[in-house]
């Protein structure tokens, strides 16, 4: 049974953890609190790959005090040598008593064996304080973890009627300022941005997040951009090339297509890397890019893209959540859609979402929506 005092730990811890929002990919977000006698004594959060964790930090600020001590810990302490040493060593080590966890570690190095290790020692070990909060800073990570693959999340801009560009094409802007400057912030947290050359022969994105540095004054981190290019048709002169960043086309042109030398190297002059997937009806299969993604410890993927690519995703069921922001403009029957998807005949048929969330940015509404998976409620 957790105290009032054990949930507001907790609840500082994810709070730590939250503060590296931006700069912890490809690892998870943690937070550690240490706490005696109903006070707390020390800190910590981890901020960057190949940092120290936030538990080494913490205990390095407590000193001597940590012995006896509570942990209150975002994620379940590490029992594996990655880029930093195991985390449950200096747990035992600092002598702490005992060790509370939101959520196991779905790594397959640790889950459960960090617990273990800690329990072997004689430290009091309980799990699942604030689960779920925990889970959802951590959605991108768990996903990679379990399924092999990122959390995909797209990112549109309506009309009140359901559109996102007049018929010639034109949207800017649809949505206002204060929306576009929330989505360099979701920007900032994925690990990459995926569109299509559609988008890209369109509207010519730099899909980069432009909110300056970090504010420890450390540059900001770019994610990856990646464009899902069938047939390479994207220009070497496209705006995505004339930011910092990485740059990967994945394409279904195999290497013995005659197209495949000439553009490849133009592309490539420019800083681009090209990988090929098998192609699906001449199609980069979208479960295999993902998988892909995953393997390349993409956690978070936002799809900045057209209604086609957009309605794809979801018709293969390949979303988990959609960042939706509404403006209050009327567009008109001819604009266009937000999704392209296939005609229905039954409405029972349709894809259902959830409301996970809504704010007012700006004069829009943002709305945070899930599929409905079966039997929820």
């Amino acid at each position: 049974m957790f105290s009032d005092f054990d949930r507001t730990a907790m609840q500082r811890a994810l709070e730590l953890a939250a503060l590296g929002l931006t700069t912890t990919h490809p690892n998870p977000r943690v937070g550690c609190v240490l706490a005696k006698s109903g006070r707390v004594i020390a800190e910590g959060w981890h901020a960057r790959a190949g940092g120290a964790h936030a538990e080494v930090l913490a205990l390095e600020a407590a000193g001597s005090r940590a012995a006896g001590a509570t942990a209150y810990v975002t994620l379940e302490p590490c029992s594996h040598h990655g880029r930093t040493p195991p985390c449950v060593d200096a747990l035992i080590g600092a002598r702490v008593a005992r060790v509370v966890y939101a959520i196991a570690d779905p790594n397959p190095q640790v889950n459960g064996r960090g617990a273990a290790l800690l329990a072997a020692a004689g430290i009091a070990v309980e799990e699942g304080l604030l689960a779920h909060d925990a889970a959802e800073l951590n959605a991108g990570f768990v996903k990679r973890m379990r399924c092999a693959r990122p959390w995909v999340r797209v990112k549109l801009a309506m009309s009140l009627d359901g559109r996102t560009a007049l018929a010639g094409g034109a949207s800017r802007w649809v949505s206002g300022a204060a929306a576009r400057e929330d989505v360099q912030h979701w920007r900032a947290r994925s690990s990459a941005l995926l569109t299509g050359t559609g988008t890209l022969l369109a509207d010519d994105p730099r899909l980069d997040v432009r909110l300056g540095d970090e504010a420890d004054g450390t540059p900001r981190r770019q994610p990856l951009r990646v464009v899902l290019d069938s047939a390479l048709h994207t220009p070497p002169s496209a705006r995505l090339f004339s930011v910092p960043g990485d740059v990967l086309i994945v394409t279904a042109v195999p290497a013995t297509d005659p197209r495949w030398e000439p553009r490849c190297a133009a592309l490539a002059a420019r800083g681009a890397r090209i990988e090929t997937l098998p192609a699906d009806d001449g199609h980069v299969p979208l479960a295999a890019l993902l998988e892909r993604l995953g393997e390349l410890e993409m956690n978070e993927v936002q799809v900045e893209a057209g209604a086609r690519l957009a309605g794809e995703l979801l018709r293969q069921s390949l979303v988990d959540e959609l960042l939706l922001y509404v403006a209050p403009k009327l567009l008109g029957p001819q604009a266009r859609p937000l999704v392209v998807l296939p005609e229905l005949t039954r409405l029972d048929d349709a894809p259902e979402l959830m409301i996970h969330d809504v704010q007012r940015v700006g004069d829009d509404l943002r709305l945070l929506l899930r599929p409905r998976a079966s039997g929820d409620g």
